[in-house]
């Protein structure tokens, strides 16, 4: 594959939300972007970031599935440029009591928040390592920080992301490669809608502007801090404040925000 002169990045989750901002961010600022979703719509964002400054190039994987890691890697390697930074974006979510939800959908987030993310972090930390250079970018949520009710599987999947970026990111401190890892509030994306949370306090409050995460996502990554709480300074106080809270007090906080019809009137 012909490829620029230009730095190679690599997003998933990019069709909307931060993803689709992540990606905005990298080819402003020079990077020729791999972006990838599992839906067609991958196409059309990537033709709407034509002429940023770095190419965009839409692949559409459902990283969901055990194979697509294994198909992203061989897409990275046609271009013949190694990555210079990835941010592995992609997740999904379900909200409702745990006894009366999907069990498939649930596992279909373990697949796609956790394993997916382990399996392409473990051949882009590989290559960035034995190259002494590159930045990985993880999206976690600042629910990892508490127990979340009513999201039970969603936010025990970004703690895992949240626990595992900053485990890689001391693993890998003296190799020349950063990990950073980015830490949103509620922020406006299609999540809410697609979890079922419509009907509850977080999903129907209002919520941060996603090019602004990402912009401070983006700009950690660069700096090589290790961790961003992104969005408001009303989210990033929440996020702060939810490090100190005990896991009852959290819990009963979470349930707060995400019980089904606790939406306000």
């Amino acid at each position: 594959m012909a490829t620029s002169d230009n730095p190679l990045a690599l997003v998933t989750g990019a069709s909307s939300g931060i993803g689709y901002e992540l990606a905005k961010q990298f080819l402003s600022n020079g990077f020729d972007t791999i972006m990838v979703a599992d839906g067609e719509d991958i196409r059309s964002a990537a033709e709407s970031l034509a002429g940023l400054g770095g190419t965009p190039t839409p692949l559409q994987i459902d990283l969901a599935e055990r194979s697509g890691s294994g198909t992203l890697q061989t897409a990275v390697s046609a271009f013949g440029k190694p990555l210079e930074a990835a941010a592995i974006n992609a997740g999904i979510g379900v909200g409702g009591p745990f006894i009366e939800t999907d069990l498939a959908q649930e596992l279909r987030i373990i697949d796609l928040n956790v394993a997916a993310t382990v399996s392409i972090a473990k051949w882009v930390a590989r290559d960035m390592a034995a190259r002494s250079s590159g930045r990985i970018l993880f999206t976690s949520s600042i629910i990892a920080r508490t127990p979340a009710p009513f999201q039970a599987i969603y936010g025990a999947s970004k703690s895992f992301v949240q626990s595992f970026g900053q485990a890689l990111r001391n693993e890998l401190k003296d190799t020349g490669v950063s990990v950073t890892t980015l830490l949103p509030g509620p922020t406006e994306t299609p999540f809410f809608e697609k979890a079922g949370l419509l009907d509850t306090k977080v999903g129907s409050e209002e919520k941060d502007d996603a090019a602004q995460v990402a912009e401070q996502g983006f700009r950690a990554l660069m700096k090589g801090e290790g961790t961003a709480l992104g969005g408001s300074v009303k989210s990033r106080t929440m996020g702060l404040g939810s490090n100190i809270l005990p896991d009852a007090a959290g819990a009963a906080f979470g349930r707060r925000l995400s019980e089904p019809g606790s939406a306000k009137d």
